[in-house]
């Protein structure tokens, strides 16, 4: 077994460096996963760029990396259903099941959370974009043989997007429209379709994540890059019933907000780098909207590589681009390119 682990570590804004890290001898109770594949998420975008996300800042060296997936290779103590060689999927959470919001059902807003590759606690949790990376066994999903790397890296962004879908309430037969076409406004669409809306519409500023929204099935796609004229033509003649906010941005919200039938649901996904947006509060209150959050996801993890394993949602549809994990840096800058790039992933060669 190997010593050390070459990780792609931040230490500051656009300063991301391969370094090789000691293992330190497994822990009782944990298990030691060979990194498979790991997507890069827009919030490994927003480290990258200004070590921080939201209101997470990273204040040490934070492994980036929270889409995973990989082989066990160690197992200390118990394992229950898992046994050295599985292919496992991995959740990035780990919660500790007995605060009032675990008791409650809803573990994405466990007081006690630790999620890797974030700095919302510290000392920070270090991320999966590691050829050797440790998690506890109630973190490892096994996955079908079938079921590459690669995709199974994918269940924590749909499991976002069907989490976030989930808080939109009953949206059978109902018209709704997503801003933002990053890999998330673009599973949100895939999990919403699946949910039953009948129409959805993806608005954005650039037109090749439209075109590639068109191809996966968009009912409409419309470039705000302009203005708002066009899809304001539209909700007059058929109105939006809920809101996707998935940009991060407070014109977003605010479109989200004002394109949104009286009495309608705005959900919001996006996280903005400095952590705040403004809102249009005269808005939500004299059409009685209902603006939710949407953080993260709690079951929905499990939910996700299901839907992955049968077929359900093709995920990687959205992949347009494979690098290995040694060449991290460069793939984080190509996922920023949003001409060239909807998803990136990582692969272990």
């Amino acid at each position: 077994m190997t010593s050390t682990a070459l990780a792609a570590t931040l230490f500051g804004p656009e300063d991301l460096r391969m370094i090789e890290h000691p293992l330190d001898k497994l822990a009782s109770g944990m298990v030691r996963i060979r990194f498979g594949a790991g997507g890069i998420c827009g919030s490994d975008m927003h480290y990258f760029r200004h070590a921080r996300t939201g209101d997470f800042v990273v204040k040490s060296p934070l492994v980036l990396g929270h889409e995973i997936s990989g082989e066990v290779v160690e197992i200390s103590g118990s394992a229950a259903n898992l046994k050295v060689g599985d292919r496992v999927a991995v959740n990035p959470s780990r919660w500790c099941g007995h605060c009032v919001a675990c008791r409650e059902g809803r573990p994405n807003l466990c007081e006690n959370i630790y999620f890797m590759g974030s700095a919302s606690k510290t000392p920070h949790m270090q991320g999966g974009f590691a050829n050797y990376f440790d998690a506890i066994p109630a973190q490892c999903v096994k996955i079908p043989d079938h079921v590459s790397y690669q995709a199974a890296a994918l269940a924590e962004p749909l499991a976002v997007c069907l989490h976030a879908v989930a808080r939109a309430g009953n949206i059978e037969g109902k018209r709704g429209i997503i801003f933002g076409a990053g890999p998330i406004g673009l599973l949100t669409m895939l999990a919403a379709h699946r949910a039953g809306m009948a129409d959805v519409t993806v608005a954005d500023i650039a037109p090749a994540p439209l075109a590639f929204a068109t191809r996966l099935g968009a009912s409409h796609v419309e470039n705000v890059s302009a203005g708002e004229e066009g899809l304001k033509a539209q909700a007059a003649s058929r109105p939006y019933d809920v809101a996707f906010e998935v940009s991060g941005t407070a014109a977003g919200l605010a479109s989200a907000i004002g394109i949104v039938r009286r009495g309608g649901v705005v959900v919001q996904i996006g996280n903005l780098p400095g952590g705040q947006i403004p809102t249009p509060s005269n808005a939500v209150m004299a059409k009685e909207i209902d603006l939710r959050g949407s953080f993260r996801f709690g079951f929905e993890f499990m939910t996700a590589v299901e839907l992955i394993g049968a077929g359900s949602v093709d995920v990687l549809s959205l992949v347009t681009a494979e690098r290995p994990l040694s060449t991290a840096p460069d793939a984080l800058r190509l996922a920023l390119d949003r001409s060239q790039s909807v998803k990136v992933v990582l692969t272990a060669n």
